[in-house]
């Protein structure tokens, strides 16, 4: 929880240049991109090749950072190419260490940029959706066979932990809100842990929303990116992680999930049981993004670039929850399942 609360880092850009330029052996112009607790920034060579340049915030655990650097090792290694690669220092490593002013050590990492338009920058049409489901069908195939030593690390956004997100609703100041809230989580406790933990688990992206989605100009799903929520859990998370963020509106409001949950099952078929959780672990990832919102109002200063960000991004977000919790489990899955077969 300290993710939100913790500043990330704040290395002049200069300094960061001059420590990738010695340690990778990389120069050139530097952007600084918004980051909800680590630094990046994009590096554009002289020669036209582009990176990610990552500087960890204190507060993540080396376990996670390991964690998500040896899934993008595991993709590499086994052909999946929808997603960045590690950029090795000259040293070999595929981390290295920036050191502050005051003698605080921060892992630093290279990773390659990947070309395409963010999801959220695009229209969101019931056959980009169905490509997204299939490629991140695809994605979780692949981290199948990915074996990690020591992936318990904790974050923010495992819905696993979601009932200790319980202690943050009184940072929800809208009665409304923290009733739907409160029900989505004792739903959870009461109906979906037990059920949740009959899966097997496997690594996951997390954090599959349009954000860290990339289209190209076919409107292909050509890349996955940010794997900073990355962690083992039962695959049907990232579904509903995933379908959370695919909210239409109009006559059809369930449409894009519909065809993002045909996608995925062409690919990586589901079994009853992870459909029969699919609506209440929607339900729930709403209600986490709502509670976290209403915390980091309190936590972050109204000038903070993530905090409005989330805003912007999540306006909706209770809108549909009511919806769905209109809707209800049984119209919900005979609408969206009906609609794989």
């Amino acid at each position: 929880m300290n993710s939100v609360t913790v500043q990330p880092p704040k290395f002049a850009t200069e300094v960061v240049a001059a420590v990738v330029a010695e340690q990778y052996d990389l120069r050139g112009d530097y952007t600084e991109l918004v980051s909800e607790r680590d630094q990046n920034f994009r590096l554009i060579t002289s020669a036209g090749d582009a990176f990610v340049v990552k500087v960890t915030g204190l507060n993540e655990d080396r376990m996670a950072t390991d964690f998500q650097i040896a899934a993008l090792s595991h993709f590499e290694e086994n052909g999946f190419n929808y997603a960045p690669r590690v950029f090795r220092a000259v040293s070999g490593e595929k981390r290295s260490v920036i050191t502050s002013d005051s003698g605080q050590e921060y892992c630093l990492r290279v990773v390659t940029w990947l070309d395409g338009s963010l999801l959220k920058d695009v229209e969101l049409t019931v056959i980009n959706a169905r490509r997204f489901g299939q490629r991140l069908a695809e994605l979780d195939r692949s981290l199948e066979s990915f074996e990690f030593d020591g992936d318990g690390q904790a974050g923010l956004w495992d819905m696993q932990q979601v009932l200790q997100l319980r202690g943050l609703l009184p940072h929800v100041n809208d009665a409304k809100v923290q009733h739907y809230a409160r029900e989505v989580l004792t739903r959870f406790d009461d109906t979906v842990l037990s059920k949740l933990g009959t899966l097997t688990r496997q690594a996951i992206h997390n954090d599959a929303n349009p954000e860290n989605i990339l289209i190209d100009a076919d409107d292909n799903v050509s890349g996955f990116i940010d794997f900073g929520d990355a962690l083992k859990a039962p695959r049907i998370i990232d579904v509903a992680t995933a379908a959370s963020y695919l909210r239409a509106g109009g006559d059809d409001p369930l449409k894009f999930i519909a065809a993002f949950i045909e996608g995925y099952q062409q690919r990586n078929p589901l079994s009853d049981t992870e459909c029969n959780l699919l609506f209440d672990l929607i339900r729930t990832r709403l209600a986490m993004t709502l509670i976290v919102l209403y915390w980091r109002l309190t936590a972050r200063d109204e000038g903070d670039p993530y905090r409005q960000k989330t805003l912007e991004n999540e306006s909706n977000a209770f809108e549909f929850l009511v919806f769905l919790s209109d809707v209800g489990h049984h119209a919900f899955k005979r609408y969206v399942i009906r609609k794989t077969t």
